[in-house]
């Protein structure tokens, strides 16, 4: 299904790399407009420079209400108004209750949660001009169930999907939606940290039904779905997009353990 995005505007923290810069990237594919809220500079200026009548980038780090608000007002400047937000912009940290660093433990809280709650208070007046739009917040399958050693990152993308639900219910009545995306394990510069992620790769690749660590776009066509008049009624709930790593419970794998059966 082809969105298309004509006439409407976005606000997407993180939208220099990774599943917000695909999202950027597709609906600035269908004619749609976005600011890309974010600090890495080279890279939101090059998405830009692919589309720079659709575009804009405004440096921006999430812990600051006050950065979020000059970006939508970028938004609303150079577009006439704001339909919705992608809140993507997220760090991971390893680190169990008593080994993270205090504080690594507030990095993580402040960029995954507080960037979310101060993203939602800067576009929600725009949105109330508009008669309403959407909110989609990237959350994480590490916010529906536990990881090891994630102590920070788990908690931060728990709170965003309960956060989302009451989100939803306060605003509905202004025509405003808001849905918590939770993907599973993405191909995206966040996964890709050397000494780190590695260390569990393979085990997170074998949980996956799939057999294949999602990309980038596959979440962006689901949050561009979701943005769309084709979601209208989808409000006040989390959607897992993880190629069925969620299904399991962790388990052996019988048949190799036993063999084929039958």
């Amino acid at each position: 299904m082809q969105i298309d995005f004509s006439g409407k505007a976005y606000l997407v923290t993180g939208g220099a790399s990774g599943i917000g810069a695909a999202t950027v990237r597709y609906i600035a594919e269908h004619a749609g407009q976005a600011v890309i809220a974010d600090i890495n500079t080279e890279a939101g200026e090059a998405l830009v420079a692919e589309f720079p009548e659709q575009l804009r980038f405004h440096h921006t780090d999430v812990t600051e209400l006050t950065q979020l608000e000059a970006a939508c007002a970028l938004g609303a400047d150079a577009f006439g108004g704001l339909d919705g937000a992608v809140n993507s912009a997220g760090l991971g940290s390893l680190g169990t209750t008593t080994d993270m660093p205090l504080e690594e433990w507030h990095k993580v809280i402040n960029i995954d949660l507080h960037g979310v709650f101060y993203a939602c208070r800067a576009i929600i007046p725009h949105l109330r001009q508009r008669g309403g739009g959407n909110i989609v917040n990237i959350a994480s399958l590490s916010g529906v169930r536990g990881d090891h050693g994630f102590a920070a990152y788990n908690a931060a993308k728990a709170a965003v999907i309960n956060y989302t639900r009451t989100l939803a219910l306060d605003h509905g009545p202004e025509n405003i939606r808001a849905v918590a995306v939770c993907p599973g394990f993405i191909e995206t510069p966040l996964t890709a940290i050397p000494g780190s992620i590695d260390a569990v790769r393979k085990d997170w690749l074998d949980a996956i039904a799939l057999g294949r660590a999602g990309q980038p776009e596959d979440v962006a066509l689901l949050t561009a779905f979701l943005l769309s008049p084709a979601a209208s009624y989808i409000t006040g709930t989390e959607i897992v997009i993880d190629g069925g790593m969620g299904s399991s419970n962790n388990q052996p794998n019988l048949p190799k353990l036993f063999g084929t059966m039958g």
